[in-house]
């Protein structure tokens, strides 16, 4: 039996985990179906970079003779399979019975705070201002982007495609482009 928790939110993903763990074991089952439903779940809940999803997306069925040599002689390779599944998702069921639902903003705000410091480092004290009184006008989308593109033509280039490459390379910046 698993733990029930309080918190009406985490109740029903708790609930969505547990039918998904149930249906390892009806007739018929479809391995890839039921991958697809639980990673949109896994996702869902916990974020398209949590590790859980990479577990579950290296989990198959291969019935070719590599994989039943390897298959143990007290279980079959579909089973052993099943019991990994479930465990995936038992995981995710004991992470929010004892931590309750990730907040995902936070990871978000960690990665947009990297950045600003990214984009702070190449400006000057004055320039930083200046780019937040652009921001902070009342002018049109269109006015900002010219006003905003001046400023960074006066950092020159080599400034600018050090903010861009520092960017890209930041290793939490990185990981919103990798799968």
């Amino acid at each position: 039996m698993f733990l029930q928790t309080n918190i009406p939110m985490v109740k029903k993903e708790i609930e969505l985990f547990e039918n998904q763990i149930e249906k390892l074991a009806s007739p018929g089952f479809d391995l890839e179906a039921w991958k697809k439903y639980s990673l949109l779940l896994l996702t869902r809940v916990f974020g398209k970079h949590d590790p859980k999803i990479k577990q579950l997306k290296s989990i198959e069925f291969e019935f070719n003779s590599w994989s039943l040599r390897d298959a143990s002689g007290n279980e079959s390779y579909e089973e052993g399979t099943k019991k990994l599944a479930r465990e995936v998702l038992q995981a995710a069921i004991d992470e929010l019975n004892i931590y309750g639902l990730p907040n995902l903003v936070e990871n978000t705000n960690e990665q947009t705070n990297e950045i600003l410091t990214i984009i702070s480092d190449e400006f000057k004290g004055s320039q930083l201002k200046e780019l937040q009184k652009i921001l902070k006008s009342r002018n049109s989308i269109v006015e900002k982007k010219r006003r905003v593109k001046e400023l960074i033509e006066d950092l020159g280039e080599n400034a600018s495609i050090e903010i861009i490459t520092n960017i890209l390379t930041n290793p939490k910046v990185a990981s919103l482009l990798l799968d």
